[in-house]
């Protein structure tokens, strides 16, 4: 039994709790066939949503088929026409987040990656980030013809990340750089009221049961110079992909604030600065090149190299860990940095779906070092910044 057939069957709206909806629930999740026990036959708009999801997860046969009863037994084959069908029955029957799930699947599971080489069929696809990812370990096979409506299926979803992250980006990133420069005659609506209280603890008044405020705390206004430096350093390894598109998005994010320099650097066994495309992040997707080794040293003394204001520079590494290089030179350049003053931050995904497998190995020893791993939200990642930039405790979920 799928579970996206079950969730599928679950979400399925009704106003109608009788006993014959309940068996007709439990159809549309066992399949149907003999088996099943529900006595229950599919018809009309039941019946071609049951034939969408045979032909993902039901055993061979013609996508699109119609059929009013017995178990699933359609595939997709290898047909474009059958496919592109197939995509367009999923759209009319299925919400948008149920699509992305069954296109993924349908990738993964039956080999259809090699199809989304045709036009046509990137112009029948729900974009998503995975659908991204998928089209970006393509690219360097992608055929002239298709290259245009790959870029705008990419555009599309950057667009949708920008507007769901950028403000908020932003807005944390702007309040982190103001905050962190601290002025002692502030105005009294930029006075930082807990570093002032705690600095004037030894002027508590018992009988007044108040604290007489001698030396004012106060946040700065961040100038429009450059205060601080990030470089984002991601592995572009083949499970890194959802995190690759994320990293780019916000590092254009980054990259239009005046107040912060932000370096884009990818790699695997190789090492592409992508920095000077940082205006366009559909430029800096396809500047990358998914799969492959990963040399995550030689990486990070490429990142070193980099940095003039050892102090104001915050680098993320973005990696599952899983290093082909040298393993304690590339503990030992984290060591240096973050001796040399560098905030140093690691991320094994920057996803919403959570840790992928990673080198546990690694991980310890580079929390031994002050430089905790963890899998970081795209929601979160603004907060990460902020906490990295004012020098605080990240809020490690």
């Amino acid at each position: 039994m799928s579970g996206t057939d079950m969730g599928v069957a679950a979400a399925r709206d009704t106003a109608d709790p009788s006993g014959g909806e309940r068996l007709r629930r439990w159809r549309m999740v066992l399949g149907g066939g003999e088996a099943d026990g529900t006595g229950c036959a599919l018809t009309g708009r039941d019946a071609a949503m049951d034939a969408a999801l045979g032909a993902l997860y039901g055993g061979g046969g013609e996508a699109g088929s119609r059929r009013t009863s017995g178990a699933r037994s359609a595939g997709l084959g290898g047909s474009a026409p059958n496919v592109a069908r197939w995509l367009g029955d999923i759209r009319t029957y299925f919400p948008s987040s149920v699509v992305q799930v069954m296109q993924r699947d349908a990738i993964e599971r039956l080999g259809l990656a090699a199809l989304l080489l045709e036009p046509e069929m990137l112009e029948a696809v729900e974009p998503d980030v995975h659908l991204v990812g998928t089209l970006l370990s393509l690219n360097k096979a992608m055929p002239e013809t298709t290259k245009e409506t790959a870029r705008a299926v990419v555009r599309k979803v950057v667009e949708q990340l920008e507007k769901r992250l950028a403000n908020r980006t932003r807005a944390t990133l702007t309040g982190a750089l103001d905050r962190s420069a601290r002025i002692s005659r502030p105005r009294h609506h930029d006075i930082d009221w807990n570093r002032t209280i705690q600095a004037n603890l030894k002027n508590y008044l018992p009988e007044y049961r108040t604290v007489v405020p001698e030396r004012l705390i106060g946040y700065g206004r961040a100038a429009r110079s450059v205060k601080k430096e990030v470089i984002l350093c991601i592995d572009q390894s083949g499970s890194m992909a959802a995190s690759v598109v994320y990293a780019s998005v916000f590092g254009a994010v980054l990259a239009s604030m005046r107040s912060i320099a932000t370096r884009l650097v990818v790699f695997d066994t190789a090492i592409v600065d992508l920095t000077d495309q940082l205006d366009d992040p559909v430029d800096v997707l396809f500047g990358t090149q998914l799969g492959g080794g990963t040399d995550i040293n030689r990486a990070l003394a490429y990142c070193q190299s980099k940095i003039t204001r050892p102090a104001d520079t915050v680098v993320v590494l973005i990696s599952d860990l899983y290093e082909g290089g040298i393993r304690n030179e590339m503990l030992k350049r984290v060591a240096a940095m973050k001796g040399a003053g560098v905030e140093f931050v690691t991320l094994l995904a920057l996803s919403d779906e959570g840790a992928p497998a990673y080198d546990r190995e690694h991980a310890a020893a580079l929390a031994a070092l002050g430089a905790p791993a963890f899998a970081c939200t795209p929601d979160l990642f603004p907060e990460v910044m902020a906490a990295a930039l004012e020098k605080r405790p990240l809020p490690i979920p």
